[in-house]
């Protein structure tokens, strides 16, 4: 099943991040999909804002993953660049280090993502609106998207 929003900001995409973090759990893995500038890195920055995040969050397109500490650790990672190639990265170790991953670009890893996950992506409607399709893999994540929407 499939849930689609529509969002008319930034600020909205931020609260529907936050709204998923109150609903967080351990090992929590979240795909972020979408073109530049759709909103993944603003929907990131709403779910560390939860945390207690006060770090400044960039995509980590350069380093591929970034750790931050807060109420729980928050793995970003920015897969673009691997072009498919995860060999020697060591990304599935991140899916169980009880914290929660968010990972922009996941599509281009698909192969190596855990089963239960929630996918969402990001399409530019027109200037501040996006339509969010929020896909949940697993129970714990179907019910977090019965939770918050």
């Amino acid at each position: 099943m499939e849930y689609k929003i529509i969002s008319h900001s930034e600020l909205d995409t931020i609260e529907l991040a936050q709204n998923i973090e109150s609903e967080k759990f351990c090992n929590m893995i979240i795909c972020l999909n979408g073109e530049l500038g759709s909103g993944k890195t603003v929907f990131t920055k709403g779910i560390a804002n939860a945390l207690g995040i006060t770090e400044n969050i960039t995509s980590p397109t350069f380093n591929i993953i970034k750790e931050y500490s807060g109420e729980a650790t928050l793995y970003h990672m920015d897969v673009y660049r691997l072009d498919g190639n995860t060999s020697g990265v060591g990304i599935e170790d991140y899916f169980t280090k009880d914290g929660i991953v968010i990972i922009e670009w996941a599509d281009t890893i698909k192969d190596i993502l855990p089963e239960e996950r929630l996918d969402i992506k990001f399409k530019i409607a027109d200037e501040n609106k996006r339509v969010i399709i929020l896909e949940p893999h697993g129970k714990k994540y179907e019910e977090l998207c019965e939770a918050v929407l």
